[in-house]
């Protein structure tokens, strides 16, 4: 899929995003979606940490409100001389990881994005979408707060348009329905 790596890029493609049910949580995967590229990739190779926000939101038809939302904010390093990546989770509980290639860390960051599917019909139909930004090192004040990460803040984040440059990425899909989503976990193809 051509297009993953330029600045901003809104992906309409078939199976661009994966939703899996884990209990009462959804988690959604998207292997076509690579953003450790370009200028993230850059600051990496030369020793800085790179952070990225990320926003999963579910709604009941495609642009509408979100019903249920999960904002995490990741920040990647690189190991310059093993050649590997580590990312880290930053919201509670925090999780850490190492010793990745770039597309297991960018697998890792989007399958901790949870949603709670409790509330959800089994036959209603909704619609994913996954806002990801590298984070602009001018943003990072107004993301961090006390005692940690505003929440908040990052939903605000997500409210308006990425800067001119900042790297980001828009993915939506759907319909899906759980009932499909839980026939095919128990058929092994999910």
């Amino acid at each position: 899929m051509a297009g993953f790596g330029l600045p901003w890029q809104e992906v309409e493609c078939a199976e661009s995003l994966l939703p899996r049910v884990e209990g009462d949580l959804l988690r959604a995967s998207a292997p076509q979606l690579h953003f450790l590229t370009g200028k993230p990739l850059e600051r990496l190779h030369n020793g800085a940490s790179v952070a990225f926000n990320a926003q999963l939101s579910l709604s009941l038809e495609r642009g509408s409100a979100a019903i249920e939302r999960s904002v995490e904010r990741f920040v990647v390093s690189y190991d310059l001389w093993e050649e590997k990546f580590s990312a880290s989770r930053l919201s509670q509980p925090r999780r850490s990881v190492s010793h990745l290639s770039a597309a297991a860390a960018e697998t890792w960051c989007l399958l901790n994005l949870t949603l709670p599917v409790t509330a959800l019909a089994p036959d209603k139909a909704f619609w994913l979408r996954l806002e990801l930004r590298a984070e602009d090192p001018r943003e990072r004040p107004a993301v961090l707060g006390e005692p940690g990460i505003s929440l908040t803040r990052l939903i605000e984040l997500f409210s308006r348009p990425s800067r001119g440059g900042q790297p980001s990425w828009v993915l939506e899909e759907g319909p899906f329905r759980l009932a499909d989503l839980n026939r095919a976990k128990r058929s092994g193809s999910g």
